[in-house]
């Protein structure tokens, strides 16, 4: 049983911390919506829609993050947890007319959707202030 536990447990010297140049805002309540409207008129906001429960999102966050431009590092983006927060992604998509994916990634500018991305899509759009 031990080499079976060996074999597919993660020991505390083979564990990893990952420490994430982003500076990750939680939207958790839809009233930060208008905070969001308001600072995206003077600089670029994000927000990175993600599902907690999708490989894909998994893997697409891990890539945003690793790619991520620490010039950028100032840039307002908000995470939004899919699963926790329902219906602030009805809202989202409501409020910014941009139909729901996951994972996904909105590029604010003047209170408005400037542009969008789903899935891998988010590794190639542009996004700079």
């Amino acid at each position: 049983m031990s080499f079976l536990k060996n074999i597919f447990s993660t020991t505390t010297k083979q564990k990893k911390e990952v420490v994430s140049t982003i500076n990750w805002i939680p939207l958790t309540a839809i009233s930060q919506l208008e905070k969001i409207k308001e600072v995206s008129n003077t600089e670029t906001v994000l927000i990175f829609k993600h599902s907690t429960r999708c490989l894909i999102s998994r893997m697409v966050i891990k890539q945003f993050e690793k790619s991520f431009d620490s010039d950028l590092k100032k840039t307002q983006i908000y995470y939004l947890d899919l699963l926790n927060y329902r219906d602030i992604s009805s809202k989202v998509a409501s409020e910014f007319q941009v139909l729901h994916q996951s994972p996904q990634l909105l590029v604010l500018k003047n209170g408005v959707v400037f542009a969008h991305a789903s899935h891998y899509a988010i590794l190639e759009l542009e996004y700079s202030s």
